[in-house]
């Protein structure tokens, strides 16, 4: 045991005798009476939002303290796994000041204890307050109440564990915040990167032994592969450009192997920037409800990636193309409603204003469009903006899922260049493998398609979609895969955090929009 940790258990010591033989002491009892007679001044001293929560706890458990010496070493064995969950235990514990208030004691112990569950349990600050609109299923935990039954059953570790996500996504995620904290203890990190000129494989450079540290570092190459190739000197040759695209394909850039503008921005930052930007996605995955459905379609904008869950498990992932920084597509949580083969497109007012009346009466012909009851319409066709097939969403602020005659954005590292929807590679593909459960759904699909026909298929159950926004993730290597803050959402949880952090920014791959690419 360690001299801090000593030190905390004589705080903790210390902490429960002032407490006194009362913890255990009944209702009616004289320590539990006086502790009643104090409660409304303790409480007023608390900040408001925590007075309801703590006023429910007591009058749970008939108004008598709780924190025995037992349940306080129970208590910091949990406060110490924090760093777990990317936070930090000193914001919410300070075990020597707790002893050292004698006649506060008891209820800040219980005030600092729902503050850390509720932060675990729902995170930190509320998501419609960093981003613009945010409509998913909450996670919601009856915290007095499950603070009780903990203590009664003596399983306070226990609860506080299972208060935060445990699913794998979010499992993965902590154990890279935790290697990535202890590469920073360890080793302070990696050299810093020193963005300049392009290297080339097969060339040479100064910079080099600090790139070999820095995929050693993550994972992207072996100790003893980085240890061979060092050896040789500031050469760029296979073995490192193998390890080179190996780091460009967990940053989501080009995987060529050139050293160019997109992969010395990703590879100057810091260490320290990376673990924080792994906190601000387990935040943002503590705001969601625990149960999710089994078969459902989540896509993460951030990566410009589809996967399709089905009994609990991924079996299917695409490309998908999404709203650009300036048309962001929302995080949203909406049941699947239908797919339609060979949709019109009912063109947003601000889209026909801004982009398609102004040219005039020869453009809307030539894009096969018309304008009805002051709508411009599309007429469906191989052409169309939203191709052969589109994935409807119930309620869901007309932002949907579809195909798109525009094909070359899907080979793009930079792939948010949509008004907002989500556009799917291989889309017909992926709405036959949605129909594949009901030969009959599946077959009036194919015959729609084959006749050209505009058709729309109830698809007989409910499927989720999720749009979401990871920066941070784990890839199927077990490592931590990173995104760019393409829509500085990052930057603006962070802000709201108090978390300090300097992310590069995003280098679009391609030349901007097409100029007749007018599609959601």
């Amino acid at each position: 045991m360690n001299r801090r940790q000593l030190g905390l258990g004589a705080a903790v010591s210390a902490l429960a005798s002032s407490f006194g033989a009362s913890a255990l002491a009944q209702t009616r009892d004289p320590g539990a009476v006086a502790f009643y007679d104090s409660f409304n001044d303790q409480l007023a001293r608390l900040p408001a939002t925590l007075q309801p929560d703590v006023r429910a706890f007591y009058e749970l458990n008939g108004w008598r303290p709780v924190w025995t010496a037992d349940r306080l070493r129970a208590l910091q064995t949990a406060a110490a796994r924090a760093e777990r969950h990317g936070l930090s235990q000193s914001d919410f514990f300070d075990f020597t000041a707790l002893a050292a208030d004698r006649d506060a004691a008891e209820m800040k112990t219980t005030a600092a204890a729902m503050t850390y569950a509720r932060v675990l349990a729902e995170g930190r600050v509320r998501p419609e307050a960093v981003e613009d609109l945010w409509e998913m299923q909450k996670n919601r935990v009856d915290l007095p109440a499950g603070l009780n039954d903990a203590l009664a059953t003596n399983r306070l570790l226990d609860w506080f564990e299972g208060l935060a996500p445990t699913d794998i996504g979010y499992s993965n995620l902590s154990a890279g915040y935790v290697r990535y904290r202890r590469l920073i203890r360890d080793n302070g990190g990696w050299p810093a990167f020193r963005v300049g000129a392009n290297i080339e494989p097969g060339g040479s450079d100064p910079r080099i032994p600090i790139i070999v540290q820095r995929l050693v570092a993550e994972g992207d190459l072996s100790a003893a592969d980085g240890a061979r190739i060092a050896a040789m000197g500031p050469v760029y040759g296979p073995d490192l450009e193998a390890g080179m695209r190996s780091f460009q394909t967990r940053h989501g850039l080009v995987a060529d192997g050139r050293i160019g503008t997109g992969s010395q921005r990703s590879l100057s930052a810091s260490a320290e920037d990376r673990a924080r930007q792994i906190a601000l996605n387990l935040e943002r995955r503590r705001w969601l409800k625990r149960e999710v459905n089994p078969e459902r379609i989540e896509v993460n904008t951030a990566a410009a990636i589809m996967v399709y869950w089905k009994d609990g498990r991924p079996v299917h992932s695409n490309r998908v193309v999404c709203g650009s920084p300036s048309n962001q597509t929302p995080s949203l949580e909406k049941p699947f409603a239908s797919v339609v083969a060979n949709p019109p497109w009912y063109v947003p007012a601000s889209i026909a204003r801004n982009e398609i009346l102004p040219r005039g009466p020869g453009y809307l012909a030539s894009q096969n469009m018309y304008v009805q009851n002051g709508t411009v319409i599309q007429r469906a066709g191989p052409t169309a903006a939203l191709g052969y097939v589109k994935f409807e969403l119930r309620d869901s602020y007309a932002i949907f899922l579809h195909d798109t005659p525009s094909k070359a954005a899907f080979n793009l590292a930079m792939r948010q260049r949509s008004h907002g929807c989500v556009r799917v590679q291989n889309a017909v593909d992926f709405a036959r493998l949605l129909l594949s459960p009901d030969p009959v759904l599946l077959a009036q699909f194919d015959t729609a398609q084959d006749t050209r026909e505009t058709k729309r298929i109830q698809t007989g159950r409910e499927i989720g979609v999720r749009l979401l926004y990871w920066t941070a993730f784990v890839d199927g290597q077990g490592r931590v895969a990173f995104r760019e803050d393409v829509y500085e959402r990052d930057a603006k949880l962070a802000d709201a955090l108090g978390i300090g952090v300097s992310l590069p920014k995003p280098v679009d791959d391609g030349r901007g929009r097409d100029a007749n690419d007018v599609g959601p």
